[in-house]
This record gives C-alpha cells, sequence and structure tokens, in this order.
C-alpha cells in the first residue's frame, strides 16, 4: 500500500518543518514548498493526496492557489493561516477548502484533521460496488453513484462536501437536521463551533440550486433547529 503524499505550502520554514515532523511521524510522505507557485507546479507534477496550504505566501497567495487546483483536481485542501477573522474563515471555505486551522495551532489537532479528512475523501473516493438509483425531485436528479447533479436538465457543479450535504438531506426529505448532525455525518469528525462550515456551505449550494430566482426552494430553514429537504 502506498504511503499517503502530503504537501505544506507555507513560507515559514519553521512551520513546515513542524509540521512536517508530526505527520512524517504518522506515516505520511511529506512534500514541502514555500510559494504558491511552487505549490501548483508540485500538485500538477507528483502525487499529492493532501494540501495544508498558508494564505499570505509569496507569488501566489493561499486563494489562488485553491482556485487554480480547483480548476483541474479534486483533493482535500487544509488551511493553515495566521488570519483568524470570521471572514477569512468563510472566503477559504467559500472559494474551495475543506478546512481552516489558524495558527498558532496544535500539531496533533493538525494530523487529527488530516487523518480526518484523508479518511473521509478515500472512502467517498473507493469504487461503488452497489447500484443505488438516482433520487429524483421535480427537476432535481441527484445520482450517487456518478456523485452527479442536475437541475431542470442541467449539470450543476458542486464540490464534495456540497453534494455531501444535499444527499444527505434529500435521502430523508422532511427530516430536520441540525447544524451540529450535519456536519458529524459530512465531515466525519466531532463537532466543535463548525456553525459557520455548514452555514456557508450550505448558502453556496442553494446559489448553486439558483432558490433566489426559482420558485422551487429545496432547502428549508427550520429556525432554531437546523435545515430539512423540501422534496
Amino acid at each position: 500500500m502506498k504511503r499517503l503524499s502530503v504537501l505544506i505550502a507555507d513560507d515559514e520554514a519553521e512551520i513546515a518543518d513542524l509540521v512536517a515532523i508530526h505527520l512524517e511521524k504518522e506515516g505520511y510522505h511529506v512534500i514541502k514548498v514555500s510559494d504558491g507557485e511552487e505549490a501548483v507546479h508540485a500538485v500538477e507534477t507528483q502525487s499529492v493526496d493532501l494540501l495544508i496550504l498558508d494564505i499570505m505566501m509569496p507569488k501566489m497567495d493561499g486563494y489562488e492557489v485553491t482556485l487554480s487546483i480547483r480548476e483541474k483536481h479534486n483533493l482535500p485542501i487544509i488551511f493553515l493561516s495566521a488570519k483568524t477573522s470570521d471572514f477569512d474563515k468563510v472566503q477559504g471555505l467559500v472559494i474551495g477548502a475543506d478546512d481552516y486551522m489558524t495558527k498558532p495551532f496544535t500539531p496533533i489537532e493538525l494530523v487529527a484533521r488530516v487523518n480526518a479528512q484523508l479518511r473521509r475523501f478515500i472512502k467517498l473516493n473507493q469504487p461503488k460496488t452497489d447500484n443505488k438509483t438516482s433520487l429524483e425531485y421535480g427537476g432535481l436528479v441527484i445520482t450517487p453513484d456518478q456523485r452527479t447533479v442536475t437541475l431542470y436538465g442541467e449539470s450543476i457543479q458542486l464540490r464534495p462536501k456540497e453534494f455531501d450535504i444535499l444527499y444527505l438531506l434529500a435521502c430523508n426529505p422532511k427530516k430536520v437536521y441540525s447544524v451540529e448532525k450535519i456536519f458529524q455525518q459530512v465531515w466525519g469528525e466531532a463537532y466543535f463551533e463548525s456553525g459557520n462550515t455548514v452555514m456557508v456551505h450550505i448558502r453556496t449550494l442553494r446559489k448553486k440550486l439558483e432558490e433566489d430566482r426559482r420558485k422551487d426552494k429545496w432547502i428549508k430553514t427550520v429556525w432554531g433547529v437546523g435545515y430539512t429537504f423540501n422534496g
């Protein structure tokens, strides 16, 4: 079984070295780069299973790197940044990051998050052995085997967690899921003040489903409780 590779993109050598030590102890192959262009090049030319990415880097910042990588590649991305505002966290998640940790950080927690992201990513990308049928609700069709969504015949491009949230809700229409329950089932880890993460993904999901201009409202907010699928 091949060792999984983690790419660390951070211009602070001491932080990159510290993270690398802990990941290598966990059995990962570690690649280190110090600027955004090197990060994009490494993903293009080497086998990378997960990316730990700083935001403030030379040549290309973390946001630009994420947007570039997301055009071609589907791999977990964890931001590790000194930017601590809610705006920065939300912006990182919206453009395609899967998780966000702020500096200073605990290496043990970072390793735990890396393990959780890779465990979930590998599980979701295993070949399907069963033949699950599509879910159809009016003009919305969700096909879990291909992880595709179409809306009135047009393909909707969803990021992995957006698809997982939609599929979770659509499998149990009218059932109300709390933010905590959604996070636990979709992210596959314990819930700790991660409400904004779920709400950001719900907001972008609703936008892609064009709920702002269609009469169909697929995801309904149950105030004070959570969300439900209005199928």
